[in-house]
Formats: structure tokens, sequence, C-alpha cells
């Protein structure tokens, strides 16, 4: 099973941006898709980016523009930079890791986003 590390979290004022940081233990270049999703207390976890084989991505309605997923598959990282950050981004980012699409993916511990004045 892959490890995945999430880093970058905080606390930021509305308006502003954070970048998010996912390691991976092992290769990720060759994967079904690699990316964020996230969970607010008390709703589902949903979707927010992800990188699909062959660099195909897929956003979330509510974070496109404003948000940005990037891989560095020599690092064996995915990144999602976040601008324009709203307080309902407020939530726990996961790393999400899926190897084969009739496989289960792996997930990171997560990482906290407070979007807060």
């Amino acid at each position: 099973q892959v490890q995945l590390v999430e880093s970058g979290g905080g606390l930021v004022q509305p308006g502003g941006s954070l970048r998010l940081s996912c390691a991976a233990s092992e290769s990720i270049s060759s994967n079904y898709y690699m990316g964020w999703y996230r969970q607010a207390p008390g709703k589902q976890r949903e979707l927010v980016a992800i990188i699909k084989r062959g660099g195909i991505t897929d956003y979330a309605d509510a974070i496109k523009g404003r948000f940005t997923i990037s891989i560095d598959n020599a690092k064996n990282t995915v990144y999602l930079q976040m601008n324009s950050l709203k307080p309902e981004d407020t939530a726990v980012y996961y790393c999400s890791l899926k190897r084969e699409l009739y496989l289960a993916p792996d997930w990171g511990r997560g990482t906290q986003v407070t979007v807060s004045s």
C-alpha cells in the first residue's frame, strides 16, 4: 500500500492562498488518478481536483478558476495551489491515489485548511 503524506494546510484569511503538497512513497507516474478530496464538518467527502492517466484534469465546479492541480513525477508529489480562498473552502483536504479503475483508492491522513478572518 502506498503511503501518502500531505502538508501545507493552515489558517488563512479570505482571499488568501495556500499550496498543498502530497508526497507518495513510490512512483506515481502510471496511476489511474492522483489528486485531492476534501471533507467539511458534517458533510461528505467530495472531489476537489484530480489528475488522471494521460494528464487529464478534473475539477469540482466550486473551485474552478481558483485552484490548480499539478504533479511532479520525479518527486512523486502532487500539488494543489489554492487561490482566492473562501470560508466555504474550510475542510480537511485528503490526498488520494487510485492505481487502477478497479482498485480502491489509497488515502493520506489529511491536512486541515481553515479560511477565516
